[in-house]
Parts: C-alpha cells; structure tokens; sequence
C-alpha cells in the first residue's frame, strides 16, 4: 500500500519492508531501461519506447517480488516525459503489494535537501516511492531533512556505505578519528544509520547500500536496518556469494539484480518467470 503519512508504527517502511519479504522473498528487481536494453526488447529510445518498457516490468513484477528498483538516471535521459513515465511507473506499483526503491542518489544540504525530499519523500510527493537511495557524502548529518521527511510519511533511505565500484574505496575506506577508535568513512555511515533505527521494530527505516561482488569489512551488528547489496547477476555475484558475504547479519539482506532478470524480456511472461526462478533460489539459502 502506499505510505499513508502516519509515520512511524505499522506502516512504517522497515515493518512493512519486512512484512513484504516474508510473503515475497529478498529479491530486489531492478528497472534499469538503459538505450541497449530498450534495444534489445525491440523498442524505441524515447519516452514511447520507455513506456511500453515500464509497463511490461509493472506487469511482470507487481505482487511478484518483495521490491523494485527503478533507476532515475534512465527515465531522467529523457527529459520531462521520461519523468512522467517514471511517475506512472511508481503510481502502477503503489497499489500492488511490492515496494518500491527509487535509485536517485541524493544529497545536499539545507533547503535543497528539503527540495529533494518534497520531490520523493513527503506525504503525496509527485515521485513518492517506499524508499529512496541517498549520498551521505557531505556528511551523514546533512541526510536529516530527508530521513526526517521519510520517517514522518511512513517511508525509508537507503545510504550509500559501501559501494561496489573500484574508485569508491578512495573515499568510503578512508580513516578518520583518535587512534583507539579509528573508523572509515563506510563504518561512519552504518554507524549513522543503527543510530536512527535504535530501538525499532521489526526493523529501522534507514537502510544502507553495500555491494554484493567482494567482503565489505564492516560491522553491521547494530544496524537494526535493511541491507541494499547491488551486483547480483550481470555483475559478477551469484545467490550463494550473496549469502557468504553477508552471513551472520541480522535482519534483511535485499540483493538486487537487474540486466540479469530484464534480459529475459520483452514479455510479460518471461520477465515474471526470471524474476521468480532468482527469488526462489536466494529465499532458499536465506
């Protein structure tokens, strides 16, 4: 169902994320409607093309999978009428049972922190999702008007703390702090996250982001949060990698793949089945 705007409770997004897991396994499918992708589906690439794209995806997934990921930066390509298909994208799944993780990566400070939380994170915000992806890289502070924002309409974050690509290692696993108690950047930012999903239950609204293809060497023990960990499928890690990497931690571990579920298209039909055959085999070594 779509955040009501009671805030935190039973429509909080960690209960609800939980609630969703359970019934539909950990499987985060991504939308991702790259110009190769549309390509290969036999479709245009323009806003007609990444319309017909979106409703195949809303059709195969909706009440199939715990959670989609639609990635902004391809409906953004397109301009205002990309964006306007990503609005119906994200209305088709409001009403299904599936969550949805809008992939921006935001973050700023101040007022234009409040702007972009208005855009995603209010009650009745025009691309409203479940959750967002969020950048915490000026600081985990500067985060606060957008998780305020999203706590308040019963919706969720997901903070960027250790990501999968190479050039991420410069800033995410630099050291900072007094010699007895030295920490790196990634470490700060699950730090940040466990402090606002202290005391929870089932489960915080404030996520991070850690990627599936290596060990990530962080404590995750107090997180009391979701896990976002990218790189399922085309990019190297299989269900039972996932599963190493993130053995031992408590609460949900979302993998999310993309171009190895959307390869299956263009039908209905056989994105569904991809996407189930994935679910399935990660929900059995859950």
């Amino acid at each position: 169902m779509t955040p009501s705007g009671a805030g935190r409770g039973s429509s909080a997004f960690g209960a609800r994320l939980a609630a969703a897991v359970g019934e539909r396994g950990p499987l985060c499918a991504g939308i991702d409607p790259h110009p190769a992708l549309l390509a290969s589906w036999g479709l245009t690439d323009d806003a007609a093309g990444l319309a017909r794209f979106a409703e195949a995806c809303a059709a195969a997934f909706a009440g199939h999978v715990a959670v989609v990921k639609p990635q902004s930066a391809f409906f953004e390509r397109h301009g205002a009428r990309g964006i306007a298909v990503l609005e119906d994208l994200l209305a088709a799944f409001a009403g299904s049972p599936t969550l949805t993780l809008l992939d921006v990566k935001r973050g700023d400070i101040g007022s234009t922190m409040d702007g972009y939380a208005d855009a995603y994170l209010g009650v009745g915000a025009p691309l409203g999702a479940d959750a967002v992806t969020l950048s915490p890289y000026l600081g985990f502070g500067s985060l606060a008007p957008a998780l305020d924002t999203a706590a308040d309409a019963g919706r969720g974050a997901f903070v960027l703390a250790r990501t999968s690509n190479p050039e991420g290692a410069e800033v995410q696993l630099a050291e900072f702090g007094p010699v007895d108690h030295r920490r790196c950047t990634a470490q700060a930012m699950v730090d940040g996250a466990a402090a606002r999903n202290a005391g929870a239950t089932p489960l915080g609204d404030v996520g991070v982001v850690i990627g599936a293809t290596r060990e990530h060497g962080l404590d995750l023990s107090a997180l009391n949060g979701p896990v976002l960990a990218p790189g399922l499928g085309a990019q190297g890690a299989g269900p039972a990698d996932v599963a190493a990497i993130f053995e031992g931690v408590r609460g949900i571990v979302l993998p999310a793949a993309s171009r190895s579920v959307l390869a299956a298209g263009p039908t209905v039909t056989a994105l569904r089945a991809a996407a189930e055959s994935l679910r399935d085999e990660l929900a059995a070594l859950a």
